[in-house]
């Protein structure tokens, strides 16, 4: 087990102890956040942005961190989110292993990782979580939240339990409860993790680690994070051309062997479109804890915002209090597809915000807010600019 903290990571003690909705409490727990641009001395220009399953705190580059962030495109000085303009707050999780307290930190109990015995972990803490954050940093009301993908359902559970935290919201291919799609996905992704025969009941180490359940984990989300338009359009039916198979002299890659036992086998990767899901998986596998993955995801299956609020979803949106909401979602997303957030923009409409709903027809699915950065960022610029 092992954490992935930015080095120019800031920190918040929560409170301690820090109770958690589904039981268990957390002593000594800890958001990891990162800032970009000047606070006002109003303190009236704070835009939190509260991420999906995967990104750190480090959403853009600046002068503590200049490495390019998860949404460069996105954040920084005349971009959509101008940090000439915005004091931007970007949060690290509950429960992930990039700074915040999950399964990866030490339990102070022991002094050793938590592991599965981390408390069961609930979309209503990490929005908490994130209420409590804001405010250790002097921030009462921020002029918008910003989240995107799984940041998306903690904005609204954070917006929900916490009324009138924020003014304007922008909901970026979010929803306010899982589907059974999305639950079946991250079931099989758990699954691979937890039938890897390292992975030990979750008490793996990085001698022993469960890699291979990682890369089938990784490999069926980006089936989910992406299109098949546009798979056809980059992919087709190519194949791995013959010399990437090995070291270019007709010789087995004995490295890519040794991560893919399939390679030189003839049931093995034989179309691009498989290659590149290696690779990616290869990228992600020891760049995230498995025990976070499966945290996270179970989270996100168990997310329901009318059920949290005591009523239906619809209810719950229309008790959010909010001056002005941008809804955006993708056409052809399958993960959160497009009437979920269409679900968001109506409900909140419902009670009486005025509320922007676009729906792209971007071909990059689900991760199109990470990809599609020109396109997204012109209706973002916009609504931030009527603050």
């Amino acid at each position: 087990m092992r954490e992935f903290i930015p080095p120019a990571a800031r920190f918040i003690d929560l409170p301690a102890p820090f109770t958690m909705r589904r039981g268990g409490k957390l002593a000594g727990a800890r958001i990891a956040y990162e800032t970009v641009g000047r606070l006002t001395p109003e303190r009236d220009n704070a835009v939190l942005i509260l991420t999906g399953l995967s990104p750190d705190a480090h959403a853009a580059s600046h002068p503590a961190d200049t490495d390019p962030g998860w949404w460069e495109a996105m954040v920084g000085p005349g971009k959509p989110v101008d940090t000439d303009r915005w004091y931007v707050i970007c949060l690290n999780s509950l429960g992930s292993c990039k700074g915040s307290t999950g399964p990866a930190s030490p339990d102070p109990a022991t002094g050793e990782p938590y592991g599965p015995d981390f408390p069961d972990l609930s979309m209503e803490d990490i929005a908490d979580a994130a209420a409590h954050t804001v405010r250790a940093l002097g921030v009462d009301r921020p002029a918008c939240v910003i989240g995107t993908s799984m940041g998306g359902m903690s904005s609204l559970s954070l917006l929900a339990r916490h009324p009138r935290l924020a003014r304007a919201h922008i909901n970026i291919c979010g929803a306010a409860s899982a589907l059974p799609f999305s639950i079946a996905i991250r079931s099989l992704q758990r699954e691979a993790i937890r039938c890897d025969p390292h992975w030990n009941e979750g008490r793996y180490g990085q001698a022993d680690y469960p890699q291979r359940g990682m890369f089938t984990a990784r490999k069926l989300g980006m089936m989910t994070y992406r299109s098949a338009l546009e798979w056809d359009g980059r992919f087709g039916r190519a194949r791995i051309a013959p010399e990437d198979h090995g070291d270019g002299n007709g010789h087995r890659d004995q490295a890519r062997c040794a991560l893919d036992p399939a390679a030189g086998d003839p049931f093995g990767h034989e179309f691009q479109v498989e290659d590149y899901l290696e690779r990616h998986a290869r990228r992600f596998a020891r760049r995230f804890d498995p025990n976070s993955y499966l945290y996270l995801s179970r989270c996100m299956d168990r997310f329901d915002l009318g059920e949290s609020c005591g009523g239906t979803t619809d209810e719950a949106l229309a008790r959010i209090r909010l001056e002005k909401a941008l809804v955006i979602g993708v056409e052809t997303d399958i993960l959160f597809p497009l009437r979920q957030q269409r679900q968001i923009a109506d409900g909140l409409a419902a009670g009486g915000t005025d509320v922007t709903f676009l729906a792209m027809d971007s071909p990059e699915g689900h991760d199109a807010f990470l990809i599609d950065t020109a396109r997204f960022g012109v209706p973002v610029a916009k609504f931030l600019t009527t603050l």
